[in-house]
């Protein structure tokens, strides 16, 4: 009924009508009185956008010039002492000493925490990769035969390795039997290559060949240190038989302990 005297810029009766609502909703008992308080709600909502969609904002746009002419005028600006300055030379200009100092003074009472962090030329602001076109490349005709030519040549070097390592072995145990005499050898003077660490390393290894095969075997001396012989024929046999019993040692050597 009073839609119009609401709708009015210069009225206060939407404002009264809210108020009164707020006070009669703390009498609320029962569902019913709940609804048309839900009802009125909604209608004040609507006549509330109503209202605010005439109201005309006089705002005018923020103008940098104008505000940093406030501001000069703030900080004590001389326009009258302009020419003079600049003739003299001086450094300050027509501005005050202290005009900064005054400009921080007035501003420092609105803010009372630390400033934010920021760029002074923006974020940096990335854009999303751009996706790469996927080139399918051209498989050649001889693709497959060249997959198929790689485990013979995978094969074949693993071969020749192990063909190297028993001609190695089958070398190292030629040089025990036929150096050995009635007095076992000592290990380290069997392995050591004295010009070369790695070298050394490879004898150990390939020895440990002709000790698992039972070849030869190891034993410590009276200075415990240890020494190799070869196995006798009998020896050989007997020790296949126990074979379960054998031990496995790790000796462990380094380039300091080499030299």
């Amino acid at each position: 009924e009073n839609r119009e005297d609401m709708l009015n810029s210069k009225s206060n009766k939407l404002t009264e009508a809210l108020e009164e609502a707020n006070k009669l909703f703390s009498g609320v008992s029962c569902a019913r009185e709940a609804v048309l308080d839900a009802q009125f709600l909604v209608l004040a909502s609507n006549l509330g956008k109503e209202k605010a969609s005439e109201l005309h904002s006089e705002m005018t746009a923020f103008d940098s010039l104008a505000f940093a002419e406030d501001l000069l005028t703030f900080m004590g600006i001389n326009r009258i002492e302009e020419n003079d300055s600049d003739s003299e030379g001086t450094s300050g200009g027509y501005l005050p000493s202290n005009a900064w100092h005054k400009l921080g003074e007035e501003t420092e009472k609105y803010f009372r925490r630390a400033p934010s962090f920021h760029y002074m030329l923006g974020s940096f602001k990335s854009d999303p990769p751009v996706p790469r076109q996927r080139i399918e490349r051209q498989k050649k005709a001889t693709e497959g035969q060249q997959k198929r030519a790689m485990p013979a040549q995978l094969k074949k070097m693993e071969e020749s390795h192990q063909e190297a390592t028993e001609k190695e072995v089958e070398r190292i145990l030629g040089l025990l039997q036929t150096n050995f005499t009635d007095t076992p050898i000592s290990f380290f003077d069997l392995v050591i290559d004295p010009n070369s660490f790695a070298r050394t390393v490879e004898n150990i290894f390939h020895v440990s060949f002709i000790i698992r095969d039972g070849f030869a075997r190891l034993k410590l001396d009276d200075d415990k240190l240890p020494i190799i012989e070869p196995s006798k024929d009998t020896e050989e046999k007997k020790d296949d038989c126990g074979a379960g019993a054998r031990n496995q040692v790790v000796i462990s050597l380094n380039h300091q302990e080499w030299k």
